[in-house]
């Protein structure tokens, strides 16, 4: 009895030890590089236990940031990654980004017509390929309070009225400034002006500093400054989440994409070309087009998404999406000028 004792318990440790030495099937690490509110702890979760994965999300606030986590050694630490769609165009020429198989994106049928139209965005395609797959997005149309105006303004020429003099609110922004007011004057190709546009373009912005209360930065910031000093019209560079803002506040607004269009961001989900399991990594972007996924970001953040149709944009209305400006030294160091207050015969 006792031997046999001891033969069982030595099989038990031999079995054990062979246990022991077989390396256990981990876990796939999916490598997320995105915006706050892009992928809450819950939206993370859900993708683990369906995919049975493991998520490590790193969150940015800023372009410029966003580019150095891409570039040189940081770039290998991710599998996809969140950018509007004019940076997406420097990381695919940068070699950054691997392409997309449709075939694996199947929620991407239920985005709406504008958005299934790839070739139309600049950014999405590269030599046939496509490479990103547009997410969220947000207008910079026109804000206006109902009860300063008898009908909805139908151009950014409004902002340059006599009769809102100091009711006017801007954004601190240098390449958006130079861009709407370019389309203003009729010029198509906003993101890359001549000297001559960019000079016309300098004058009618120091023309609006007469209507300007402030330029703001910050959306929170420009609620209170449109609610408290009883603003007529502004620059809504946030679009329909400044709307929300104002709404929440009690302000009676209104907003329109001007006949002129409205620029507009396109964030996007993208594949890394450093990217481990290419199969999880385009799950996670067919993941972010489930509606509950997609209508978490609008309940949540104040974002439109891509799968429903936004009340405040129709079918027809004039989008011109965000391309990388190529004259952005030259904007910035007449921004500065203009909004300091130099005079006009100084430019």
């Amino acid at each position: 009895m006792q031997t046999r004792l001891i033969h069982i318990i030595l099989r038990w440790l031999i079995v054990s030890a062979l246990f022991l030495a077989t390396p256990v099937c981990a876990m796939d690490t999916l490598r997320v590089l995105a915006w706050p509110g892009y992928a809450d702890p819950d939206v993370v979760r859900a993708f683990e236990q369906r995919y049975q994965a493991h998520v490590e999300v790193t969150f940015v606030g800023a372009d410029e940031v966003l580019w150095q986590q891409m570039h040189a050694e940081h770039g290998q630490l991710f599998d996809v990654v969140a950018a509007n769609s004019a940076e997406m165009q420097r990381y695919t020429r940068e070699g950054l980004l691997a392409p997309l198989e449709l075939s694996a994106l199947p929620n991407t049928r239920k985005q709406l017509p504008r958005f299934q139209a790839r070739a139309s965005i600049p950014g999405l395609i590269h030599d046939g390929r496509v490479y990103a797959i547009p997410y969220t997005y947000s207008t910079m149309g026109l804000i206006y309070d109902r009860r300063q105006f008898s009908q909805a303004p139908q151009s950014m020429n409004a902002m340059w009225d006599p009769r809102f003099r100091q009711k006017v609110l801007d954004f601190n922004s240098a390449e958006h400034n130079f861009s709407f007011t370019a389309l203003t004057l009729g010029i198509r190709a906003p993101f890359n002006l001549s000297p001559a546009q960019r000079a016309r373009a300098a004058q009618r912005l120091i023309a609006l500093r007469r209507n300007v209360l402030t330029y703001y930065n910050q959306p929170e910031e420009a609620t209170e400054l449109f609610v408290h000093h009883k603003v007529a019209l502004m620059f809504g560079n946030y679009g329909t989440q400044q709307l929300s803002l104002l709404r929440r506040a009690g302000a009676d607004v209104g907003y329109v994409i001007p006949k002129e269009g409205a620029l507009a961001w396109l964030d996007c989900w993208a594949m890394t070309r450093a990217a481990r399991n290419r199969v999880l990594a385009q799950n996670w972007i067919n993941y972010m087009l489930d509606p509950w996924v997609s209508g978490l970001l609008t309940q949540r953040q104040g974002l439109a998404n891509t799968l429903t149709a936004s009340t405040d944009l129709t079918p027809n209305a004039k989008i011109i999406w965000l391309e990388p400006v190529v004259d952005t030294a030259e904007r910035e160091a007449l921004w500065q000028k203009i909004i300091s207050g130099d005079r006009p015969r100084s430019f």
